[in-house]
């Protein structure tokens, strides 16, 4: 059993909100993958649940008028990888996710609860940065939008008020439209296991495929956050896809904006060692979807 205070049904994201207003003890839950954990921990038992999870206007992927993606904070990990619109503007978002937990766990949990969670290691959240997704929440006070790379504030920590329910996330066409990523997730083992390093690529060739024009490069588990580093991006911008001098800099230059910890699933050296190899590995993987023949 869950102590759990009550359980109420929202019927509409104003709902939710109204229904957290009227109860101060009350938090947010969708799939529950995070928050039924932290209950059965005793982190956040004897607390009011308010559910959004069967909210309709909360899922599922669309083509806005304006050429951006929308993805409903509510859609499943499954329904993303299998979603037409992301195998096809996107599917390194696809990539990742899938490899969040097992079936049960994908199939159940969603985006929105995996950003919100606020964790480092979760596997949308490095990609996401590199897609320089817009958070859209909705509170009391109204509608806002936040930048993904300003919506963490600590490990575990956003800007989400509590009374706050986050509708879904918008990606706009110029990140995503000529770009292709590759997305790594190391782990002690192949499946159901957290990223003990996750490193999200993306890239935009010149139309002969054969020179970087642009490049982002995102970590999960580098530091307290996900973040970007974009002293490596600028340096290896302009450059031939095969100039090994280049790739090997982008790597050294990632190591400048990191600070992994040492935790019981890595110490920080292997950490380290890991946000090198890793970021040359994704950008070839990257390269090579996109069309490059690197033999750098």
């Amino acid at each position: 059993m869950f102590d759990i205070k009550s359980f109420y049904e929202a019927v509409s994201v104003k709902d939710a909100i109204q229904a957290l207003v009227k109860d101060t003890d009350a938090e947010i839950i969708s799939g529950g993958t995070d928050v039924l954990i932290r209950v059965r921990e005793g982190k956040d038992a004897g607390r009011s649940l308010v559910s959004i999870h069967n909210l309709e206007e909360l899922k599922g992927v669309k083509l806005l008028e304006d050429g951006n993606l929308w993805i409903g904070a509510g859609t499943s990990f499954s329904h993303i990888t299998n979603d037409p619109l992301i195998k096809e503007y996107i599917p390194m978002l696809g990539d990742a996710v899938d490899m969040v937990g097992g079936p049960q766990i994908r199939n159940t949990g969603t985006i929105g609860g995996n950003i919100c969670n606020g964790a480092t290691s979760a596997d949308s959240a490095s990609t996401m940065w590199t897609l320089e997704a817009d958070v859209v929440l909705e509170g009391p006070e109204g509608e806002r939008t936040v930048p993904v790379c300003e919506f963490y504030t600590g490990p575990g920590r956003t800007v989400r008020d509590r009374c706050e329910v986050c509708k879904g996330f918008v990606i706009r066409r110029e990140s995503f439209e000529g770009w292709t990523g590759h997305y790594i997730k190391y782990g002690k083992r192949k499946a159901m296991e957290i990223a003990t390093l996750g490193c999200a690529v993306r890239v935009k060739l010149s139309p002969d495929k054969k020179r970087i024009e642009d490049v982002r490069l995102g970590y999960g588990v580098a530091g307290p956050t996900p973040l970007r580093c974009l002293k490596a991006e600028e340096g290896l911008r302009g450059h031939d896809i095969n100039d090994s001098d280049a790739i090997l800099a982008f790597g050294k230059d990632a190591l400048t904006q990191v600070n992994p910890r040492t935790s019981w699933r890595a110490s920080k050296e292997f950490r380290l060692q890991l946000i090198e190899e890793l970021s040359k590995r994704a950008l070839k993987e990257a390269i090579k979807k996109a069309g490059g023949e690197i033999d750098a």
